[in-house]
């Protein structure tokens, strides 16, 4: 069993990834029921934090039913961090992550998410730093390093550890990178096979099917994966994920039925704890995800991404269900 701190997961956790706008509570309801065993917030500007502006303090929801779950912040002066730390355990996670990974040019270029890894130093500091102002257990989410002349990973994970972190996820990708190509993962298996390393590691990037993940699993000995845009209108990937590690056997695509289910309920959710105009506006990027590759799901796709009527897009998700359930959509 793997551990963060006093927090215990599976044998061999599923993690879901921190993802702007996506990883929100509607979401991680869905991927909670389909065996995910973490996950994180959405990013929350420690910034944001300390004005106690709308936008990030919503982001500390937490519900019963996700947990364990961690808080995930992003900033770049020690100060700030530290009060945000303080902010975010009043909201009682079960963990603080730091994201040094996000490649965003807006958060980079205030030295913070993947902007830190310019300057190990610094990092360093700044994880310290947080690690004494809370009592949660506190983790870091980062990548290989700025650029292919700095990825410094397995020895900034020692340093990381040294000062106290309980876990690191890392993004097989330079910040250079981007998402672009393909993620080396032979790096995040020298951080987990380097015999100084006590505490978890998890490996992040390209992970998109069940077979992809018993093979990194196996080949990288990672603690576990962490998965992000696959899951994006996908939450089945981690049922998929469980038992093919479990059974060896890939389990059938989701039916139609459990499809429109899912969209419903993301879509019902995000308009409770988002507001009409974005909790439909925010639901669209999943939509393409949920019907991918049915026959003739354009003409549905387009009402569904263009509507501004819940009602209508409630609607158009159950004419989607009697259309490609008849005899006559071929599958």
């Amino acid at each position: 069993m793997v551990k963060i701190g006093d927090v215990s997961l599976a044998e061999f956790p599923l993690l879901l990834a921190p993802m702007e706008d996506v990883s929100d509570p509607p979401f991680r309801a869905l991927c909670k029921e389909q065996g995910c065993d973490m996950m994180y917030t959405e990013f929350v500007s420690v910034e944001g934090l300390i004005r106690d502006a709308d936008k990030s303090v919503q982001k500390l929801d937490i519900y019963p039913e996700e947990r364990p779950i961690g808080v995930q912040i992003f900033g770049a002066e020690i100060d700030s961090m530290m009060q945000a730390a303080e902010i975010v355990e009043e909201a009682q996670p079960e963990v603080l992550d730091i994201n040094y990974g996000c490649p965003v040019k807006k958060v980079v270029c205030k030295n913070a998410g993947a902007g830190i890894l310019r300057d190990i130093d610094a990092m360093v500091k700044l994880t310290e730093a947080v690690v004494k102002s809370t009592k949660l257990p506190v983790t870091v989410k980062t990548r290989l390093g700025w650029d292919d002349q700095t990825k410094y990973i397995v020895e900034v994970a020692e340093r990381l550890q040294d000062v106290g972190i309980q876990a690191i996820s890392i993004h097989g990708r330079t910040r250079k990178q981007m998402y672009k190509g393909e993620a080396d993962w032979s790096l995040i298996a020298e951080v987990k096979n380097n015999p100084r390393m006590k505490i978890p590691v998890f490996g992040n990037g390209d992970i998109d099917s069940p077979q992809k993940a018993v093979e990194y699993k196996n080949r990288y000995g990672v603690d576990g994966v962490m998965i992000g845009r696959a899951s994006i209108g996908y939450p089945w990937i981690f049922r998929e994920i469980k038992h093919y590690i479990k059974t060896g056997e890939l389990l059938p695509p989701p039916s139609i039925d459990e499809r429109v289910d899912a969209a419903r309920q993301h879509l019902a959710h995000s308009l409770e704890w988002k507001g009409t105009t974005l909790g439909v506006l925010e639901m669209r990027r999943h939509y393409t995800n949920y019907f991918k590759g049915y026959p003739g799901i354009k003409k549905f796709r387009t009402e569904l991404v263009t509507s501004h009527d819940p009602e209508y897009l409630f609607e158009t998700l159950e004419s989607l269900r009697t259309y490609y359930s008849s005899e006559e959509a071929v599958l």
